[in-house]
């Protein structure tokens, strides 16, 4: 058969949202949670604070890189690592009040189990971080070790979330960049 001969007339139409969930898995959100989502200002705070740490991030992890192959830039490396902590521990509170308002609970509601059982080895390795800075214990670069660590799980975290947006989307109704609460 020639190329030609193909029907280009085959019409297509859009699958219904609910079947771009694999059968037998449970909606990220009822109709009230989303209503509430959708209601809250806690929504907005979070869809600030994920792009605003996400940027913190990107500029932290190059003065951090910055002084660990030049050994120039200690201080302005440490002051990122403590900013994308605070920022951190910022969008962690928000988040959970969040999840409250959306969820009923502060953390772990079953529909954002793991990227908050994730996002406790995100703030622990963060806190660790301004633990040995705090205290002196290891040398700059062993400290900026763990601050990287924290940096590789957030990375691991803010894809969880990022896949968890893409499922609210194909799910449909949407209310803008929400299902960042880490």
């Amino acid at each position: 058969m020639s190329l030609g001969a193909v029907n280009h007339s085959v019409t297509t139409t859009d699958p219904p949202r609910a079947a771009a969930r694999p059968a037998g898995r449970k909606p990220l959100y009822s109709a009230e949670e989303r209503a509430r989502r959708d209601r809250t200002p806690w929504t907005t705070v979070q869809a600030i604070l994920a792009p605003l740490q996400f940027l913190v991030f990107l500029v932290s992890l190059g003065l951090v890189l910055r002084f660990l192959l030049t050994g120039e830039g200690a201080t302005p490396a440490t002051v990122s690592i403590v900013a994308k902590t605070l920022i951190l521990y910022l969008i962690m509170v928000t988040g959970a009040i969040w999840e409250k308002v959306v969820f009923g609970r502060y953390l772990f509601a079953p529909a954002f189990f793991w990227e908050d059982l994730f996002s406790m080895l995100v703030l622990a390795l963060h806190s660790a971080y301004l633990v040995m800075l705090l205290a002196g214990v290891g040398t700059a670069e062993e400290q900026m070790a763990v601050a990287l660590a924290g940096y590789a799980a957030y990375v691991v975290n803010a894809g969880q979330f990022l896949l968890k947006l893409r499922q609210a989307r194909l799910e449909g109704g949407v209310a803008g960049a929400d299902e960042v609460p880490a």
